[in-house]
């Protein structure tokens, strides 16, 4: 036994090393991976082998601390103990194991893959050996589903009817059939990842009180949770950010970070990647993406889901990934197959070959205003074509991430050349390599463009011929808002001139060519509308991308040469998605110059495109305010929405690393760069942006010399022995957490209070008050707590009302353990527009009953305690932008029972059921507006009680308390969903099923 758990552990931690050969020789326990018939069931040690113990053994004492099996301190637990308490679970699963692997229902395709010198790299599910043409004329995006459905088929969670749903997907995609899929892993960021550790801790509480078997809630397929929200830029320009910016972190975060270390130590198979360790898109596409998988001698393709939109960025690594909320993902973690319709698929043929000085960056924009206009939502979209060849895998991971800016699913780049390659760069072992090429060739997965290619069915065809991509930016408020870099002036005029919108500011004429003038450390200086006060090279979106990163130091290089300086008011800063940038930054000699330019390294994590910009200088801030400037940040980043990114930034563009250098030169956004020079150089002469800007054989060659597999590894093996201050850290030892009732970050949540083993049933919305009356593309950045915790906010109030400091806030984001604050922070944006407000902007409603002008959470609170249901009223795409499930939550605590809209994004709607609330849309061609609906009405929902008379996408009436009636499509998608509203929520339905097993 002991020696069987020993080699577990292992092989387990080694493959998380680049450093070793077996890398993806995974013996991870996975619900995604049913032992096949001729393969041996897991035995209970294997399934242990995430659980952390003690030992002496100096093989254990070399391992990575933050592996899933061991962490930075011995573990209290003894192996024996820990066999006698998750016996009784093991001994479900393994004959769960036992009955898929002897009645498996498609073990006559169960074969193996032999390796070429001898030996096989295991055993597989052949989709050829099936012999059905179909699978040929599938997308490489549909095959993944299938072979999950396959290998996962045990007739009662998958069933056969499920696979031949897929196998038919021609057919069956526009019928939108319900499919189940079992992602292979989970990944989480801390933001997201600390309220589903928290619901996790939660619901082992209630499996207690319910008289079950607590240690029941525990993953079954690997969690990797990176550490990479945390972060704020409260230091920059300086040598010493880095460090600055990390020890604030800590003080700000320690009691949630003490409560991930808990986490890793309490769950099994969960890995936390310590703050400081970088981005964890990109940490996921350089180090945790296996492209195949090996689990106990099972091959099959990697696939993950994550609590965070951008989790698309693996797709161009051949991954199948997307974001789903947190709830989803929780009983994604627990063994619960994701119920999804099963989707479209878009083919998009890329052609040529992109232009000299063109960028990734502009081709990501581009591709997603095309997607935006063609409509892609809740599709997948394939990307292929001979400009294939042409495209760095790090450039198609840029392309993958902004997935959720164009609106779909995913955004595949199925496995090729530039794929292995890409793999070796980054460190994977040649054996690695070979293996997943064997597997993906056997199963035809892989794509080889020296072959002729057969054709694929899509349901519709996009294409784009790379030669016509042009530099651009995209805003000022939205992502899929582009402008080509040469109309940037006259749309920045049109911006000023036009009324308050996505694209208007409504500036009066004779207030356009307004000075602020102010003080700047006792020096004149001063701005206008458009001037640049931000200027951030941030996000997973870019800073994973060698060329572009190469690109915006050689610029900087060049301005330096010249004598351009960035105007130092501006708050400039450089946030690297991993360690590995920083390497190749200093190898190539540029990072000196970006330096030069401001562009200090401040961390590693998300910053300036998730809103932790930090602040910008008081008397900056000053004039802005007093003078009513549209002031303007530029970021790589990959989301700019109104309030997002600074609440003093009205104007925000998304722009390519070597732009946001130029416009930080610049000093504006109000720049022609065609005619109009960025500054003055050294020796009197103007400098235009031509002058700076470097080819594209100057960039690949510096790619070429200084981007080495060398800086994967060592970045790689460094972090997995933490940093001092999170290995100082000291956890409670206990399975059950003990919740602190005087903290103001980890807080108990209700959920399930009072929660029984009888479902509660569909509940009823009567005479119902509109808590708020919506426009179109209302963001979850609206709903969902984020940012900065205002200081007259419910939340400030709360915290003051505990003792703490304004200074001591820190922000939402960081504060997402605690429900009590997020309740009160859920719809407290200060840029949100409620038509029950009559054009006052900010996070305020009226209460109808009596008419006062309240915050949101006490207008609701009102409501919940004199015991009145309330609803929301919205437009088109409700719910658009990052995956959040406090978006749901909270409007959840706050009492909401339904939210009616135009349309909804895909995962909020999911989100919304997860917690219960009915998501109703307006038929096509009404709204609110269109019926006459003010949102003064009362309003009740005719649903019907029983769930069994339900049926998902079902019409229902709706009657409002002054004779008006209309019909709504009730967005219940599946029949796993009723399930879920049947329940009270996912998470009610998965412990109740879970007391039962």
């Amino acid at each position: 036994m002991y020696k069987t758990t020993s080699s577990s552990l292992l092989r387990s931690a080694s493959s998380r090393s680049p450093l070793f050969s077996s890398r993806s020789s995974l013996t991870q326990s996975s619900s995604s991976s049913p032992a096949a018939a001729s393969s041996p069931s897991p035995s209970s040690s294997s399934l242990l082998s995430r659980r952390p113990f003690a030992t002496s053994s100096p093989a254990f004492r070399s391992l990575p601390r933050w592996s899933h099996c061991l962490h930075s301190r011995p573990s209290p637990f003894r192996l024996s103990s820990q066999i006698r308490t998750f016996s009784p679970v093991m001994d479900r699963l393994e004959r769960n194991f036992s009955s898929m692997a002897s009645e498996h229902p498609f073990k006559g395709i169960f074969t193996t893959l032999p390796k070429p010198g001898g030996g096989e790299f295991g055993k597989f599910y052949s989709l050829p050996a099936l012999n059905d043409p179909r699978i040929d004329k599938l997308p490489y995006s549909i095959r993944i589903l299938l072979e999950s459905a396959i290998r996962n088929c045990d007739n009662f969670q998958v069933t056969k009817d499920d696979v031949e749903k897929i196998i038919d997907w021609e057919k069956t995609a526009p019928k939108q059939v319900e499919i189940p899929f079992k992602p292979a892993r989970v990944l989480l960021q801390d933001f997201t990842g600390v309220p589903a550790v928290v619901d996790l801790a939660c619901m082992r509480d209630a499996m207690n009180k319910l008289g079950s078997d607590s240690n029941k809630i525990n993953p079954l397929v690997p969690v990797d949770l990176v550490i990479d929200h945390s972060v704020q830029v409260d230091v920059a320009r300086s040598e010493n950010a880095v460090q600055a910016n990390m020890e604030l972190e800590f003080q700000r975060n320690k009691e949630r970070f003490a409560f991930l270390k808990w986490g890793s130590t309490a769950f099994q198979n969960m890995l936390v990647v310590p703050p400081g360790s970088g981005i964890v898109h990109q940490v996921n596409l350089e180090y945790l993406g296996r492209v195949v998988f090996n689990t106990q001698g099972v091959l099959y393709p990697d696939s993950v889901v994550g609590t965070d939109s951008h989790t698309t960025m693996i797709d161009g690594l051949g991954v199948a990934g997307w974001g789903v909320g947190g709830i989803e993902a929780e009983a994604t973690m627990l063994g619960q197959p994701m119920s999804m319709v099963l989707p479209g698929v878009v083919g998009f043929k890329l052609s040529g070959k992109m232009r000299n000085g063109v960028t990734a960056t502009d081709l990501v924009l581009t591709v997603t205003q095309i997607l935006r206009k063609h409509g892609v939502v809740g599709k997948f979209v394939e990307f292929y074509g001979d400009g294939m060849s042409g495209l760095s895998l790090a450039d198609r991971a840029t392309i993958a991430n902004m997935s959720p800016e164009y609106g779909a699913t995913m955004g595949f780049f199925p496995v090729d050349h530039v794929t292995l390659q890409y793999l070796k760069l980054t460190g994977r072992s040649d054996e690695t390599v070979a293996m997943i090429e064997a597997y993906l060739r056997a199963n035809n997965m892989f794509v080889d463009y020296n072959e002729p290619q057969q054709d694929r069915a899509y349901s519709s065809y996009l294409e784009l011929n790379l030669d016509n991509v042009e530099p651009c930016i995209s805003g000022p408020k939205r992502p899929h808002d582009r402008v080509p870099l040469k109309e940037m002036k006259a749309d920045w005029n049109s911006c000023l001139d036009s009324k308050v919108g996505f694209k208007g500011f409504a500036i009066p004429k004779e207030a356009q060519e307004k000075v602020a003038k102010f003080s700047f450390n006792g020096k004149p200086a001063e701005i206008t509308h458009g001037s640049v006060v931000i200027a951030a090279i941030t996000s997973c979106t870019n800073t994973s991308n060698p060329s572009v990163m190469l690109g915006a130091g050689l610029v900087a290089k060049k301005a330096c040469d010249l004598g351009l300086q960035v105007k130092p008011w501006i708050k400039t800063s450089l946030a690297p998605g991993s360690g590995v940038v920083t390497k190749y930054l200093l190898k190539s000699g540029l990072q000196e110059y970006l330096n030069e330019q401001g562009f200090n390294i401040v961390g590693y994590g998300c910053t300036t495109c998730i809103g932790n910009s930090g602040e910008i200088n008081e008397s900056v801030g000053a004039a802005i305010t007093e003078n009513d400037i549209v002031a303007a940040a530029v970021l790589s980043g990959n989301r700019n929405f109104e309030g997002r990114v600074h609440p003093l930034t009205r104007a925000n563009y998304l722009a390519s690393p070597p732009l946001v250098v130029a416009y930080a030169l610049a000093g504006t956004v109000n720049i022609d760069f065609e005619t109009e020079p960025i500054g003055t150089g050294k020796n009197g002469k103007d400098v235009f942006l031509r002058d700076i800007w470097p080819t594209t054989e100057e960039i690949a060659e510096v790619v070429q010399s200084s981007v080495l597999p060398d800086m994967f590894r060592a970045t790689y093996e460094s972090i997995t022995k933490g940093n001092p201050m999170w290995n100082e850290l000291s956890v409670p030892e206990n399975t059950l957490y003990s919740w602190d009732p005087k903290s103001t970050y980890i807080h108990e949540p209700p959920y399930f209070k009072d929660m029984t083993m009888d479902p509660p049933g569909p509940h009823n919305v009567k005479d119902a008050y509109c808590l708020l009356n919506f426009g179109d593309s209302i963001t979850t950045d609206h709903i969902s707590p984020a940012g900065n915790i205002q200081k007259d906010s419910p939340a400030a109030k709360y915290l003051m009302e505990r003792g703490v400091d304004r200074k001591d806030f820190n922000s939402y984001g960081s504060r997402r353990g605690n429900d009590e604050i997020m309740a009160r922070g859920t719809f407290a944006n200060i840029r949100i527009v409620n038509k029950l407000m009559n054009g006052e902007v900010g996070p305020k409603t009226v209460h109808i009953p009596s008419g006062e002008k309240l915050s949101v959470f006490d207008a609701a609170m009102r409501y919940k305690s004199s015991g009145e249901d309330t609803i929301i009223l919205a437009g088109a795409e409700y719910g658009s932008g990052s995956s959040r499930d406090w978006a749901a939550k909270g409007p959840m605590l706050q009492g909401v029972k339904a939210v009616i809209a135009k349309s909804f994004e895909r995962i909020h709607r999911s989100n919304l059921v997860g917690m219960g609330i009915i998501p109703l849309c307006f038929k096509s061609g009404e709204d609110a507006d269109t019926l006459g609906l003010t949102g003064h009405e009362r309003y009740t929902i005719h649903l019907p009680t029983d769930i069994s008379e339900i049926r998902p996408g079902q019409d229902v009436t709706v009657t409002t308390d002054n004779g008006k009636s209309f019909t709504c499509t009730v967005r219940f998608d599946t029949e796993v969903e009723l399930a879920y509203f049947n329940h009270g929520g996912i998470l009610p339905y998965v412990i109740r099923n879970l007391s039962k097993q």
